[in-house]
């Protein structure tokens, strides 16, 4: 009997706010709002998506600007964080790090900071309920201009130390270069937060470079374009940069064929540090768990090296000292279990 990986204490570093709605969820709130959900978003889901051409991600965009419009009242995001932080409690999630992009939704909810305060305060309570750690990364698009990053930045800062822990740049990175964004970053990283960025997804290592060197990068989004580089990966080995890998949303996207194809093996092998993620379970399908049952079960990974994963998870995060030392220490007591007789979490 292999150990249950739902036992297994991990961190989860790569969860989209709008994407990490449970998919009754969608399907409720749309038809009490009386929004028209697509096949793709209904029978059909979840959809069959391949973004590595513009026409692909034009319908992923415009499936999650769908799902975001079904979110119209404060407690539509109190419902979203609270079903988000049971389905991490459920799966051996100890520590959340949500991105959102406030613009998303600032005219909804009465301007970006208001957006903001509304979903940390939602995150802490949700917190509360499931027994779990949540914290928020705010989030540019890199397919608006370089000065709306700077402006949410500033915001950014003002609640470092208050629930936002990061700040990331996400979307197509066809689209806008990491390195017009580097004042935006400046300025985060003077605040104290983390520099998180996507990169090496739809572009290659040289995407991921870029966001080491003119962002100064903490951890990647993603990150497994990292791979076509072996100098590249001995970089991210040594600076001990973490790849916040999501292998499901990698063939939902069309960045890899298959599972198998995904070179987590090769990242974790040259010693990258690794946070498996989910990314958008609403239009992947698949939550955090899966992505260790892949790990498991397409790369071969046996027990001590998923425990490694869950490691660097841990070690990847924002969460407390205390908190680290805590799940190490019950990582290690999941590890040191007869496969037949897991660890209480």
């Amino acid at each position: 009997m292999p150990r249950p990986l739902h036992m297994l204490p991990k961190a989860h570093l790569h969860l989209h706010f709008t994407g990490s709605m449970r998919h009754a969820t969608l399907v409720e709130l749309a038809r009490e709002r009386g929004v028209h959900l697509p096949d793709a978003l209904q029978q059909d889901w979840p959809p069959k998506l391949r973004a590595t051409d513009e026409r692909g991600w034009f319908r992923f965009q415009r499936l999650y600007d769908i799902a975001r419009s079904v979110l119209r009242t404060p407690e539509d995001v109190r419902r979203l964080l609270r079903e988000a932080a049971e389905d991490e409690a459920a799966e051996g999630s100890r520590w959340l790090e949500i991105q959102v992009d406030p613009s998303g939704y600032a005219q909804r909810f009465g301007g970006l900071t208001e957006t903001l305060e509304l979903v940390l305060d939602a995150a802490e309570h949700a917190a509360r309920g499931a027994g779990i750690g949540i914290a928020v990364i705010v989030a540019a698009n890199r397919t608006r201009h370089p000065l709306d990053a700077r402006t949410l930045a500033r915001l950014a800062g003002q609640y470092a130390g208050r629930g936002v822990v990061g700040f990331g740049l996400s979307n197509d990175e066809r689209r806008g270069r990491a390195r017009d964004f580097e004042h935006a970053f400046r300025i985060a990283r003077r605040a104290g937060l983390l520099a998180v960025p996507h990169g090496g997804e739809l572009l290659g290592a040289a995407s991921v470079a870029e966001c080491v060197d003119d962002l100064g990068a903490d951890r990647v989004g993603h990150g497994v374009r990292a791979a076509e580089s072996p100098h590249l990966m001995e970089r991210l080995a040594d600076r001990q940069i973490t790849c916040e890998v999501c292998p499901l949303s990698n063939v939902g996207l069309g960045v890899a064929e298959r599972p198998e194809d995904v070179p987590l093996r090769r990242l974790f092998d040259a010693g990258v540090p690794i946070a498996l993620g989910a990314d958008d379970p609403l239009l992947f399908g698949a939550r955090l768990l899966p992505q260790y049952e892949l790990a498991r079960e397409v790369y071969g990974f046996d027990d001590a090296e998923i425990a490694e994963l869950a490691r660097q998870s841990i070690r990847s995060s924002t969460a407390p000292d205390g908190v680290r030392k805590e799940l190490l220490a019950e990582i290690d007591a999941w590890l040191a279990a007869p496969p037949d007789e897991p660890a209480a979490g």
